[in-house]
């Protein structure tokens, strides 16, 4: 019979983006090496959701293990542009390496990395390779990303069968739903929901309430869960991008949103949608003219 999962608070807010809980939690005596690691790796991760990127880079040396040392990677993946290449290079270099190619954490970061490339085959041909629930659940938001909820169903499934009741698997059924739509999207809701009694109501918490409460027709509901995650943190990309839809729903000014995403999140691709329609609108005007 195991015992008691040591890591198991830090781990459950960190899927639940409760960040800084998740930092604040991470002084646990009686460690093993392997177990010293893990938390590390939660904790910088932590620091990378918060945009604390230079702080990871500085604090993780050379010399740490390969689990820290892709943390370090995915810091600098976010913090600059213009080091994705050297960044896509190393991850290369070391999954070339059969002694540390198999490392849970490495494939975590490289499925990450090219999620947010948008290059969803490359990310899915590493996420594969590892089978656990936090790599399954990666492989359920590509698989969503790509339209294919066929796959992410099954994908879910395998979770299910592994632990139905895990913080992962819960909320990967309240990210199919909301892809499925129609019924399925109340049931979302009470996922979110139920985290949000439970724990805490955190920032991709609220977003998630707000996304189905905008499903369900109920944009004064979501203006206001999204303005509580604003007041969590005004600089959330998601939390800028679904109060521009709210907003417009409601006939309320949202351009000082907009251009918030704009500046800080150019890449976000609510952002880039708006900006090509923004490009084709104009040269259309000047057609016109």
């Amino acid at each position: 019979m195991s015992g008691p999962d040591a890591l198991f608070t830090i781990r459950n807010y960190f899927y639940l983006g409760a960040f800084q809980a998740a930092i604040n939690e991470s002084n646990v005596n009686g460690l093993s090496g392997a177990e010293s690691i893990e938390r590390d790796c939660f904790v910088y991760r932590s620091y990378i959701a918060l945009g604390s990127y230079q702080l990871v880079i500085d604090e993780i040396h050379d010399s740490a293990p390969i689990a820290l040392q892709a943390v370090k990677l995915l810091a600098l993946y976010f913090l600059d542009g213009g080091r994705k290449e050297e960044v896509l290079s190393s991850l290369k270099l070391w999954l070339a390496d059969t002694a540390i190619a198999s490392n849970p954490t490495l494939l975590l970061v490289t499925g990450t990395v090219y999620m947010h490339e948008q290059d969803y085959n490359e990310a899915l041909k590493y996420t594969h390779v590892g089978s656990s629930l936090e790599l399954c659940a990666l492989n359920v938001q590509i698989y969503l990303k790509m339209f294919r909820v066929d796959h992410a169903e099954k994908e879910l499934k395998s979770m299910q069968q592994v632990d139905e009741d895990h913080t992962l698997s819960q909320l990967a059924t309240a990210w199919l739903n909301l892809a499925l739509g129609g019924s399925k999207i109340q049931e979302a809701y009470f996922i979110f929901q139920d985290f949000c009694d439970k724990y805490v109501p955190t920032v991709p918490l609220l977003n998630g309430k707000a996304v189905c409460y905008m499903h369900m027709g109920r944009f004064d509901e979501a203006e206001a869960a999204l303005l509580e995650a604003l007041n969590k943190n005004a600089k959330d990309a998601d939390t800028l991008a679904n109060l521009v839809v709210c907003g417009l729903h409601l006939s309320k000014p949202t351009a000082r949103y907009m251009s918030q995403l704009k500046m800080s999140f150019p890449d976000h691709e609510f952002a880039k949608r708006v900006n090509a329609s923004e490009t084709a609108f104009d040269r259309a005007l000047q057609t016109v003219v």
